[in-house]
């Protein structure tokens, strides 16, 4: 837990009041660095790599806890995007009720530095307030590790309940940008899923549309990429399956590109396309890694 903390690396974890209280992981060197309010939804609100800040956050917004937040990598967690009147019909006749994006990431984590000394973990488990919206007992952990120009992240679910668990599973975070015109991607199929319509798209003439804001679903078959340009920076995210959907999203005129892992698309648990489901005692885990290199590399 938060308070109990005793980091391998001195001074690896500690916390901070500046510019907001949060709990700062720094590796051994201090170029590469990570911020989070595990009380705020275990929020990661900050990535420092080789000294550039990769995440972005409206802090003004984020001070006002009667607003959303915007920025981090919140965590979408049972569900990833809504479900018709927030009801999810279960098997055995019961009814989840889930706001958007489930309830991850307004409920207070359990933080801990990790035993390898290159990250920290946090942890959410089942609650009377989870139990009267998703009738199911688990435990969840989400590790985040420092490497060389990378963010490596890894997802253990178990399920807890006498049932089987349906669950998708996400991030949401949210990355700096120079601009959101003049950028270009990489690793894109060619078609794409536009959240908006709910309808399938070409993803080149989405992708046009930074600047008037795009919600759309991938299918990769590797890692994608952000190429910004006037930054000289490439943002890689690698997937791998069952957490292989990727998400963009834009909300102008912020200068950010949300680059989201899921493992299922909105609605997964109704339709059942890559749904996930976990028989009772069982466990997932699930990987994904950020990457950051200089384009002249």
């Amino acid at each position: 837990m938060v308070g109990d903390i005793e980091p391998l690396t001195p001074m690896a974890l500690r916390q901070e009041s500046l510019p907001y209280p949060h709990w700062l992981f720094s590796d051994p060197e201090g170029n590469d660095k990570l911020r989070f309010v595990p009380e705020r939804g275990g929020l990661l609100t900050g990535w420092q790599c080789n000294g550039a800040e990769i995440l972005y956050l409206d802090e003004q917004r984020f001070l006002d806890p009667s607003q959303s937040i915007r920025g981090g990598a919140p965590v979408l967690f049972p569900i990833c995007g809504g479900l018709p009147d927030d009801q999810l019909p279960l098997a055995d006749g019961r009814t989840a009720r889930l706001k958007q994006h489930g309830f991850a990431r307004t409920l207070p984590w359990s933080l801990a530095a990790l035993e390898d000394g290159r990250g920290v973990r946090l942890e959410l488990t089942d609650s009377p307030e989870t139990l009267a919206a998703f009738p199911f007992a688990f435990q969840l952990q989400l590790d985040y590790r420092l490497a060389p120009g990378a963010l490596e992240v890894s997802v253990k679910l178990q399920n807890r309940a006498p049932q089987p668990l349906p669950f998708s599973f996400g991030l949401h975070p949210y990355f700096n940008v120079s601009a959101l015109g003049g950028l270009q991607f990489e690793g894109m199929p060619e078609q794409c899923l536009n959240h908006k319509e709910m309808a399938p798209a070409a993803s080149a003439e989405q992708l046009q549309q930074l600047e008037q804001g795009i919600d759309l679903l991938v299918r990769p078959s590797g890692a994608v990429a952000l190429v910004d340009a006037a930054a000289g920076r490439r943002l890689s995210m690698e997937l791998s399956s069952p957490w292989n959907l990727a998400v963009f999203w834009t909300e102008p005129p912020r200068p950010m590109v949300c680059i989201e892992p899921w493992t299922g698309p909105r609605l997964s648990l109704l339709s059942g396309d890559s749904k996930l489901e976990l028989a009772p005692g069982a466990s997932q885990e699930l990987h994904c890694r950020y990457a950051v290199s200089a384009l002249d590399d």
